[in-house]
């Protein structure tokens, strides 16, 4: 289901993915059970910061790392910034269908970037590789973009799916009739193997309030 390519091992010995995928899941626009586990993360991360300014959250292992990934493309972390806005300025997370909110809740508690994607349209196997700056895809929003050259990015038989800069595409995204679904975890060096699974098994027990009778095909952190 997953490959990592040798150019990806070698450009970012350090760095690990992880990938879950599970079948007979359902995407609800809500889900009670999962929208009280939602208040109370927010809850959560309001009191956890309480008083606090944006150098503290800037000064959390997973920021840094991800930030230390980020600068030499001169851009910043997003979820650094979603953080910010719940948890210092009070906005509410993000609302979105409940498997994508399962992905966000997991995202914006670990702060290690994820990605989803049904997997009825992936054309298997997915591969990690890094960017020459020649390959493009088309993004959610449906713009084409090429991909920065040294960006981690996965592909699957027809293109790629996501990359760390500029997230997934449209091709696989997740929808309301999605049944089986994969989520993609990008860890930079200074992200270790531990959390990234615990990071799939907190979206797993998201999904799980979301589709009680959903089944784990493969939850697993791969590195160089």
């Amino acid at each position: 289901m997953f490959i990592v390519s040798d150019k990806w091992k070698a450009a970012y010995p350090r760095a690990r993915a992880g990938i879950l995928a599970m079948r007979d899941v359902s995407n609800p626009p809500q889900r009670a059970e999962l929208q009280a586990r939602k208040e109370r993360l927010v809850d959560e991360l309001r009191s956890r910061f309480a008083g606090q300014t944006r150098s503290a959250i800037a000064a959390l292992p997973a920021i840094q790392a991800y930030n230390a990934y980020y600068k030499p493309f001169k851009k910043s972390y997003h979820v650094q910034l979603q953080l910010e806005s719940i948890a210092l300025k009070g906005k509410p997370l993000p609302s979105a269908a409940a498997l994508v909110e399962a992905m966000f809740m997991a995202e914006i508690k670990n702060l290690l970037l994820t990605a989803g994607h049904d997997l009825d349209t992936i054309q298997l196997p997915v591969r990690l590789d890094v960017a020459t700056g020649q390959e493009t895809y088309t993004l959610l929003r449906g713009t084409e973009q090429v991909v920065k050259s040294g960006d981690m990015f996965m592909a699957d038989g027809r293109g790629i799916i996501s990359s760390i800069l500029y997230g997934p595409d449209q091709r696989t995204q997740i929808n309301e009739k999605t049944r089986n679904v994969m989520f993609a975890v990008y860890a930079p060096d200074g992200i270790s193997a531990d959390a990234v699974r615990k990071h799939l098994e907190d979206i797993r027990e998201n999904a799980l309030l979301v589709s009680p009778l959903a089944r784990v095909e493969l939850l697993e952190v791969f590195g160089a």
